[in-house]
């Protein structure tokens, strides 16, 4: 039976470009001149960035240009979770987490979707992906273009189409 998977993946690689380009741009910018802003990987979680900055306003700017470099690399900006600062006199702190995978609640919605729009496709959760199987190759690809409309707050791909 024909199948493909949908997925929601990071590129680490992009990502660590992306950190790199931004670090660049705060060293041209004025308003960042001695300021000692920086991004950084967060070594326990592989998909996180630390902003670091001297004043909360800075980690706002940060975090604009931060959503910039990721979107030219070809990371959409509905991945970035941007938690809440953390700051005392000396700096600010702010973690962005980046969505990877498709989580358990967002499966169940692209699920009921599928079967509310009487598709001849079987959906499956598997792990952080979903897996669609159907017997023609052209009710795949309905239900592929129905899911790009979707509104889904991950940016989906579909890889591994097994005819």
């Amino acid at each position: 039976m024909p199948s493909f998977d949908v997925v929601s993946e990071l590129d680490g690689h992009e990502l660590t470009n992306a950190v790199d380009q931004a670090n660049r741009e705060l060293e041209q910018r004025f308003d960042f001149r001695n300021a000692k802003a920086s991004y950084g990987r967060d070594e326990k979680n592989e998909f996180s960035v630390l902003l670091k900055a001297q004043a909360e306003h800075q980690l706002k700017q940060m975090l604009e240009i931060l959503t910039l470099r990721l979107s030219k690399r070809g990371i959409d900006p509905r991945c970035v979770d941007a938690q809440d600062s953390e700051s005392n006199i000396a700096e600010a702190r702010q973690t962005v987490k980046l969505k990877h995978g498709i989580e358990q609640e967002t499966a169940k919605k692209l699920i009921k979707l599928i079967k509310d729009s009487k598709l001849k496709v079987q959906a499956q959760i598997q792990g952080e992906k979903l897996r669609i199987t159907g017997k023609s190759r052209d009710d795949l690809q309905d239900a592929i273009a129905m899911l790009r409309k979707a509104d889904v707050d991950v940016p989906l791909q579909f890889e591994n189409f097994r005819d």
